[in-house]
């Protein structure tokens, strides 16, 4: 083979590595998308302000599990201030990829402004 079918085929298993690193890390960003967009709603819900902290916790907690992300109830801060929720979600998802393990942290946050 020549030098620059060997380069091609570099180039092209690069590509081929980069798009399965892809594939890997991006349900993780998905999921806590759409969990900020549930925080975010629940922030804005003036019904959801009058409920105690740790019901709107609870609420948090069961999201998260629907949505297979690892959040404990350590990682859910839930302050109320005035007639308004203060929301934050501290978590780490593991992802593990060929011959490496990456750890992703998030912090969705809604409320509080």
């Amino acid at each position: 083979m020549s030098e620059r079918t060997w380069r091609t085929l570099a180039g092209v298993a690069v590509l081929v590595l980069l798009g399965l690193i892809l594939v890997r890390l991006t349900p993780p960003y998905f999921e806590n998308w759409k969990l900020q967009r549930y925080l975010n709603d629940l922030a804005d819900d003036p019904e959801i302000a009058k409920r105690p902290p740790d019901l709107v916790r609870s609420d948090i907690l069961n999201k998260s599990a629907s949505l297979g992300l690892p959040v404990h109830g350590g990682d859910v801060q839930v302050s109320r201030f005035e007639n308004a929720l203060k929301i934050e979600v501290l978590y780490i998802v593991h992802v593990d990829l060929p011959g490496y393990t990456v750890d992703l942290h998030f912090r969705p946050a809604a409320g509080g402004s």
